[in-house]
């Protein structure tokens, strides 16, 4: 388990990359999982991880488990390394952009 002190630091850092709101995330997911004919169900909408990031966002510090403390360094590492600080904002990385916001970082949003 991490330390009291580690674990304060990766909260911040993980609620500082993840931008979006919880309700932002989950109709991210749900538009990215979405096609011509179908929708998928809320709680099945997007990737795994896009989906621990919302349950994330849910909880209290305390009620964090092991898998979320290693799927929030994971998304702290994802947005640190893709996100591009000096050119941001820029909308035509579209792709980019939608991939980091499936796991809750808008790179448009200040």
């Amino acid at each position: 388990m991490t330390d009291a002190l580690e674990l304060d630091a990766l909260w911040e850092d993980f609620h500082r990359v993840v931008n979006m709101t919880s309700q932002e995330l989950a109709a991210r997911l749900r538009v990215s999982d979405a096609d011509e004919d179908t929708e998928p169900l809320p709680d099945r909408a997007g990737t795994p991880t896009g989906q621990h990031v919302l349950a994330i966002l849910q909880k209290r510090r305390t009620d964090l488990t092991d898998d979320d403390i290693s799927v929030m360094y994971e998304v702290v590492d994802t947005v640190t390394e893709q996100a591009d600080v000096e050119n941001e904002p820029e909308a035509e990385e579209t792709r980019r952009r939608h991939r980091l916001m499936t796991i809750g970082h808008d790179p448009l949003k200040p």
